[in-house]
């Protein structure tokens, strides 16, 4: 099988909708996943729709590629193929635990372990639940202590409930259209 076909069905996508996204032809894809070699504009616009490296949709290695591979100890955490449907299950799973803020970190964790997505995104979506879950409880308490009254307090607790709902659907929306997190950290708390 070749490893455009094995990127396109990692990440759910018929040929076709590959063809859409890249623009380039069904009939050429089908030629790459046969075993033609893709090549410059096609190979470029290929692993961009993909969003994945170049050399990640090449069949065969040039001298040049193979010592630059023997050179590298370890692959970057980028090259690991990344399943956007599994992506934005492990993003969603955090909704129905909003009121039990531990498990809006720990089901995820649990997802990202048995279903094998160790890479960027997911640690980045699982650190800002980590990180909204340590200020939300700050962000109530501050609210408590301005002693407003227990209407403002319940619109507080829902306030800060919705503000995770928005983010967990920002970021699963920002997962279809563009395949990147529209939520995320410049550090990982994993």
């Amino acid at each position: 099988m070749s490893k455009l076909k094995n990127i396109r069905i990692l990440q759910n996508l018929t040929q076709e909708e590959l063809a859409e996204q890249s623009g380039v032809s069904v009939r050429t894809i089908q030629r790459i996943e046969t075993g033609k070699e893709p090549k410059g504009y096609t190979l470029r616009i290929l692993s961009k729709a993909l969003a994945v490296a170049e050399s990640q949709l090449q069949n065969q290695e040039t001298e040049l590629e193979n010592t630059t591979v023997t050179e590298e100890k370890e692959k970057p955490e980028e090259a690991i193929l990344i399943n956007y449907s599994t992506l934005k299950l492990i993003n969603l799973s955090s909704i129905p635990f909003i009121i039990l803020p531990p498990f809006n970190i720990i089901v995820p964790l649990i997802l990202m372990i048995t279903m094998k997505q160790k890479n960027t995104f997911t640690k980045q979506l699982i650190s800002v639940q980590i990180l909204w879950t340590i200020m939300a409880p700050i962000v109530f308490m501050s609210g408590i202590f301005l002693k407003l009254g227990r209407q403002f307090t319940l619109i507080l607790i829902i306030l800060i409930a919705l503000s995770n709902v928005f983010i967990i659907l920002r970021n699963a929306l920002e997962i279809d259209r563009n395949k990147k997190l529209h939520y995320k950290l410049n550090f990982s708390l994993l």
